[in-house]
């Protein structure tokens, strides 16, 4: 699964997201200006190092980490989140709990049978779906 998920990736659609910004506590001007991004990620593996890279013309993200081992995180609406990532059976899921009102994000992304990396995010009652396909 791992090398699978390596690589770059463009967004196609996205359902709900701006529902669970608003969750987060995210404000309203950005909120409208997430949910019109459409972002480019990539995931790049180096021994046991990992960086996942966020990319638009709003804002740009870099997160380098070890699995399993939680680190600080300033996420792209400007929130300070401790952040772990750690694989459950073929999927990788970042969790990111919110120092100021504990808020949990839970990202769980897997790759489909039809080849497409796939990001279910949940904070409390809401669940946002963005699907993402290889950038040839």
């Amino acid at each position: 699964m791992t090398d699978a998920l390596l690589g770059d990736w463009k967004l196609v659609s996205s359902e709900n997201f701006e529902d669970l910004m608003k969750e987060l506590g995210v404000g309203l001007v950005m909120r409208k200006l997430g949910s019109t991004t459409k972002p480019n990620v990539k995931f790049v593996k180096e021994g046991d190092d990992w960086t996942f890279s966020t990319v638009s013309t709003l804002k740009s993200q870099h997160l380098k980490y070890k699995l399993d081992e939680e680190f600080e995180e300033e996420t792209l609406d400007g929130r300070k989140v401790r952040t772990t990532f750690h694989w459950d059976g073929n999927k990788l899921v970042q969790t990111q709990k919110d120092k100021d009102n504990n808020v949990v994000c839970v990202m769980t992304r897997e790759i489909t049978e039809n080849g497409e990396l796939r990001c279910v995010a949940r904070a409390g009652k809401v669940e946002s779906v963005r699907v993402y396909q290889r950038d040839q």
